[in-house]
């Protein structure tokens, strides 16, 4: 073994086996606005500025006034980011570090009076019953349901397992079989729904098939209440958990990556392990942008068509 080797074998040990050096992060400037509330919104932010102004207006729209709301950056200061936290009052937390795991943890340290925790990423667009109906399933599911909540995510268009639901909704199952593949509840980057753009740009309302997200908002809301459970790794751009399983956790592991995917499967196999469940809220539904391969046509495709992304009025 080479001394390099040696050097990084000695330096994963630490970053795995001693949780209390890099649980939460020493280096971060930390804009503080917060109400002391006991529900925390962190949007994790800083890669993705051409969606900014339209997912920082939904928030803006949806959110309770009640609500700490946090912008995070991992990695990176951005001024802009700072200055639209300002200008609503929000807080903004950077940390020098690049990981998503260790800047999770540091934003939830920050906010000790926080017991609800909703976390966005930067490329989901949330609409008008997505907060109260996130928590209300939680709620509805813990105390009546067939599960104990592990976290609550709504309905995503472009999502290996909540897209079937969206699909069986519409009735729109043999549409999707005879233009793109035939469904199935998984992910992962042989499955077209994240990697084929014209199968995201077709959940975005391409050739109005499938609705605005704010009119789907609306009709998922119209229907009895209903709830599934996930039973295949769930992409976690945004969900709504309590602090405890956080704690439960024992924080979100910190390696020397920079962490992306690793709070997802992190959760998802805690959740599995301890019987929690991974429960999709079927009354309400957030946009989300893109999955990896289909990202590029999908810039360009957001920024073409602004008017399927930003705010509609529903009568």
């Amino acid at each position: 073994m080479s001394t390099i080797e040696r050097i990084k074998k000695k330096i994963e040990k630490i970053y795995y086996e001693d949780k209390n050096i890099v649980s939460f992060a020493r280096r971060y400037k930390f804009e503080d606005r917060s109400k002391g509330s006991d529900t925390l919104c962190m949007i994790l932010s800083g890669y993705k500025e051409f969606t900014w102004d339209i997912i920082f207006d939904r928030i803006k729209k949806f959110a309770d006034d009640d609500m700490d709301i946090c912008i995070v950056s991992s990695g990176l200061y951005s001024e802009r980011l700072s200055q639209i936290a300002k200008e609503n009052n929000w807080s903004y937390l950077s940390v020098k570090h690049n990981s998503v795991t260790l800047t999770q943890n540091t934003t939830l340290k920050l906010f000790p009076n926080a017991k609800n925790i909703y976390k966005l990423d930067e490329d989901i667009f949330v609409t008008k019953n997505f907060f109260k109906t996130l928590r209300e399933t939680y709620d509805k599911v813990q105390k009546n349901g067939d599960y104990n909540v592990g976290f609550v995510a709504p309905i995503l268009p472009i999502n290996g397992f909540a897209h079937v639901l969206l699909l069986q909704k519409l009735n729109l199952i043999e549409y999707y079989e005879k233009h793109f593949e035939k469904v199935k509840f998984a992910a992962g980057d042989d499955r077209m729904i994240e990697n084929n753009s014209e199968v995201a740009k077709f959940m975005w309302g391409e050739g109005n098939i499938v609705p605005h997200i704010d009119e789907l908002d609306e009709f998922l809301n119209n229907a009895p209440f209903s709830y599934s459970a996930s039973t295949v790794r769930f992409s976690i751009g945004a969900i709504f958990y309590h602090r405890d399983l956080w704690e439960n956790m024992n924080y979100f592991k910190v390696d020397i990556s920079k962490g992306m995917g690793i709070d997802e499967t992190q959760i998802c196999c805690y959740c599995i392990d301890k019987s929690k469940g991974m429960i999709i809220a079927e009354n309400t539904c957030a946009g989300h942008l893109s999955f990896r391969w289909q990202n590029e046509e999908i810039k360009k495709y957001y920024e073409e068509n602004q008017d399927k992304f930003k705010i509609k009025k529903i009568n």
